[in-house]
């Protein structure tokens, strides 16, 4: 099979809503949380996601802003294999009410009741410096 391009791996990892987030604790742990990326995956390998300020996420990031993303997509047609993507980044924190409205899909208004204007929310951008997948007995690494 041919090596997926950022393009095909963009669009695979839009269509899986949930991934996990991987960022370091001031203490040096790494601690991971679900994630919806609301099916938004920029063809640059960027992937957008919103939480609190409060969140442990937030302060984990202002202090170490290198982040791994990672992906599991279901099987394909006939059982075929999943797809596992591994993304390495560098996360962003964004509190710009204009960027939110530009990145903000309906889903969202489950977890922010007020919308872009909930209290306290903050858009994390990650920037991928590094994607691998495994898609059955194929892996590749894209390079950005």
């Amino acid at each position: 099979m041919a090596a997926m391009t950022l393009e095909d791996l963009s669009e695979k990892m839009g269509k899986i809503d949930f991934g996990m987030l991987s960022t370091r604790t001031e203490g040096g742990a790494v601690a991971s949380r679900p994630m919806s990326n609301n099916g938004e995956v920029a063809y640059r390998g960027d992937s957008f996601f919103f939480t609190f300020e409060s969140a442990r996420t937030v302060s984990d990031i202002a202090h170490d802003a290198q982040v791994g993303l990672t992906f599991t997509g279901a099987a394909g047609l006939l059982g075929g294999p999943p797809l596992f993507i591994a993304v390495e980044g560098t996360a962003e924190l964004i509190r710009d009410k204009a960027q939110f409205v530009r990145h903000w899909t309906k889903d969202l208004d489950r977890w922010f009741e007020q919308g872009v204007d909930t209290p306290g929310v903050v858009m994390i951008c990650v920037q991928a410096g590094r994607i691998h997948y495994w898609n059955g007995s194929d892996e590749g690494e894209v390079a950005l």
